[in-house]
């Protein structure tokens, strides 16, 4: 019989099991091997009711909501409640039932029982840096399928009474390219679950059944709590439409993602119809990716104080067309589904911005702009490396704030990775140069953050570069008369100085010792006349090196003379006075 729960219990029970997840998170990092998780804490971390449905996560990576969203569900359909016993616990990562959103977020799940009973699910996710693929890091600009992107792992059991089946985890292990990392990042998501497993059983022992009952109450509050903020919001319909660069050779198009969001009282429906089909590349999105984008963007523009779990669901609708680039169907190829998803979540801004002018943003960078360099270390032939990291870009401005610069945005949440790590664990390259971009906000009353520069050397012969990334063509859009943010570019500049200018999605680009592999990020859009921005501002983002003296006076209307060190302002159009 369910036993009525009151709201301090319920306050305290949500806080409670947000620490567990946490806990699990520092868990993984702390024993992780590769730089991936580590250094960039490219993981999430989950707590579920006994049903499957996510009740607690830690603020790691928003795209990951899409990995964990099916994953338990997923897990009952191919093994019955009666067949999960205390001990088991269950990897995958096949996008396309349940287990993630692309093949190298491993998903590992684990049941929690006192006694026999079921209390609930603990689970986590990381991003393991080559699990297979025709290219090192597992995802290709050329991919044209989904089976040219790594190892597909159905939901598996990987432990059966608390002991770890060796035959499974060494069949990833040799479709690896670096098979030691992926058998200890892997034993660092078991250690994870059993720290999430242990704490939750150690809360039941203190609520026993009023845990479960919270998990329950919890989902109705957060499903509450957005309905209480789409309706404050005014009725009518919403519209926004945004464009994608391209999906690499395979699709060297433009490619458009629009929505239309519907606002009646306490009820919200978000069409995505026009939205073009899925392509031969790597950007194609499953629905559970699409469905975890909605739930971040309407968290962050209407009420992100909101808890973050399942219960959010239940407050909107979705449709999208099956076999369209944000609704996927088997075998597409999704590897960058994440560039996607960025521009999903614009689209979303863009459209609601008018209903929340309060938290509208400008165009971010929206890109995953990653950077993948492998090859073999010529001092140990035999050891095969992998050196991948997410570069990040500008925010968006809005009303009454600058955007940030150097940032992830939207769908990912990951750190940099320290140049002292990387020619560290990676002595193969060198960094010449990691700083913001000057100009490459957006102009505006509040200006946009700007994007990143960063510069590699490769140190020896037969390195391979991959980027993927985006808005280089469509570049992020300002509002209310602020301006567009520069757009991201990858350029090589060879030992004989010939500069070769690279696409968003490339593969596999042979290196040689002394080539010069440059990586800028995109900026943000800039809110607002440029014209209005206080002198001050402006005269301050000169002195930081964000805006060149020209550009203060070209776009801003504020002349800066320089004197020696010293900068002044010389003069203002009437405008910013």
């Amino acid at each position: 019989m369910k036993t009525q729960v009151d709201a301090v219990t319920v306050e305290i029970v949500g806080n409670l099991l947000l620490s567990i997840a946490e806990e699990m998170g520092v868990a993984l990092i702390k024993s992780a091997y590769s730089t991936n998780i580590k250094e960039r804490r490219d993981i999430s971390t989950a707590v579920f009711d006994p049903e499957g449905n996510m009740v607690a996560q830690a603020e790691h990576v928003a795209m990951h909501l899409g990995s964990l969203l099916g994953i338990i569900k997923e897990v009952y359909k191919k093994h019955p409640a009666q067949d999960i016993r205390p001990g088991d616990m269950f990897m995958g990562n096949d996008p396309y039932n349940g287990g993630g959103t692309h093949l190298p977020d491993i998903t590992v799940t684990q049941p929690v029982f006192v006694g026999d009973k079921l209390i609930g699910w603990v689970a986590n996710l990381a991003h393991h840096s080559d699990v297979g693929g025709k290219v090192a890091g597992s995802t290709s600009g050329d991919a044209v399928s989904i089976f040219q992107e790594g190892l597909k792992i159905p939901l598996v059991r990987i432990c059966e009474k608390d002991e770890v089946n060796e035959d499974i985890i060494s069949f990833l292990m040799a479709n690896s390219r670096i098979p030691g990392e992926r058998y200890g990042d892997l034993q660092a998501q078991i250690a994870s679950n059993r720290v999430g497993a242990k704490r939750l059983t150690e809360s039941f022992d203190r609520y026993g059944d009023l845990l479960v009952d919270s998990m329950h109450e919890l989902q109705n509050y957060a499903e509450r709590r957005l309905r209480a903020g789409i309706r404050e919001l005014p009725d009518g319909e919403y519209e926004f439409t945004d464009y994608m660069d391209d999906a690499g050779v395979g699709h060297p198009r433009p490619i458009k993602i629009q929505v239309k969001v519907t606002i009646r009282g306490d009820n919200m429906h978000l069409d995505f119809a026009g939205t073009d089909p899925q392509v031969n590349g790597p950007n194609n999105v499953t629905k559970n990716g699409l469905l975890a984008t909605v739930f971040y963007s309407l968290k962050a523009l209407i009420d992100p104080t909101i808890p973050s779990n399942a219960g959010i669901y239940r407050a909107f609708s979705v449709e999208a067309e099956p076999g369209t680039i944000i609704n996927a169907t088997n075998p597409a190829p999704v590897g960058a589904r994440i560039d996607t998803c960025m521009r999903v979540a614009d689209v979303i801004f863009g459209a609601l911005g008018p209903a929340v002018p309060e938290r509208a943003l400008a165009g971010c960078n929206s890109s995953c702009t990653s950077a993948i360099f492998s090859g073999t270390d010529p001092a140990d032939p035999d050891h095969f490396y992998v050196y991948l990291e997410t570069i990040a870009g500008g925010s968006g401005a809005q009303r009454g704030n600058d955007g940030l610069s150097g940032v992830q945005v939207h769908m990912t949440n990951t750190s940099n990775l320290p140049i002292e790590a990387l020619e560290m664990e990676f002595p193969l390259l060198i960094v010449h140069k990691y700083g913001l971009i000057e100009n490459s906000g957006g102009a505006g009353e509040y200006r946009g953050g700007l994007g990143i520069e960063r510069i590699f050397e490769a140190m020896y012969d037969n390195i391979n570069y991959t980027g993927l990334g985006d808005r280089q063509v469509y570049k992020p859009w300002g509002l209310y008369g602020g301006m567009e943010g520069a757009g991201g570019e990858y350029f090589i500049t060879r030992t004989d100085g010939t500069v070769e200018k690279l696409m968003s999605k490339c593969t596999d680009v042979p290196l040689h010792k002394g080539d010069i592999v440059t990586v800028h990020t995109p900026g943000a859009g800039g809110y607002g006349d440029p014209k209005n921005r206080k002198p001050e501002a402006v005269l301050s983002d000169v002195i930081e090196h964000k805006v060149s003296i020209d550009k203060a006076e070209e776009l801003y209307g504020v002349k800066i003379e320089k004197d020696g060190s010293s900068f002044r302002l010389a003069w203002v159009v009437s405008s910013n006075l």
